[in-house]
């Protein structure tokens, strides 16, 4: 499955964006998905993640309350949501697929779990 992240834009703190994954060559209803972003010096981090129905969510403490992923598996897109936007969560911001994590389980946090990566695109909130 190739992905293909877009969305990203500059945004003043407190203001919101929309990104999207939009995923070709297979349906993405048989995998897990999820956000991912890495800020300039630093490790690449779990933003989000939702199961293959989209009952399931997980969240970094750092974005509840104000993040929401989504998933349209008939548009084979899956969304993240981003409301009250802070300078911390200026990041590059990647989606991952992938057709193995159990719905319930801690791997949905693990990068390296990932089979499948967009090429990222960029959010800067500015203070």
């Amino acid at each position: 499955v190739q992905l293909q992240a877009s969305g990203g834009g500059l945004v003043q703190a407190g203001g919101s964006l929309r990104l999207s994954c939009a995923a070709s060559g297979r349906t993405i209803s048989g995998y897990v998905m999820a956000w991912f972003r890495q800020a300039p010096g630093k490790e690449r981090e779990f933003v989000a993640g939702i199961s293959r129905s989209g009952h399931i969510t997980y969240y970094v403490d750092s974005v509840k309350g104000r993040f929401t992923i989504s998933r349209d598996n008939a548009k084979n897109t899956v969304y993240l949501q981003m409301n009250s936007l802070k300078p911390e969560d200026t990041a590059v911001y990647y989606c991952a697929a992938d057709l193995s994590i159990a719905s319930y389980s801690s791997n949905y946090y693990r990068p390296d779990m990932y089979d499948y990566w967009g090429q990222g695109t960029l959010v800067t909130v500015s203070s």
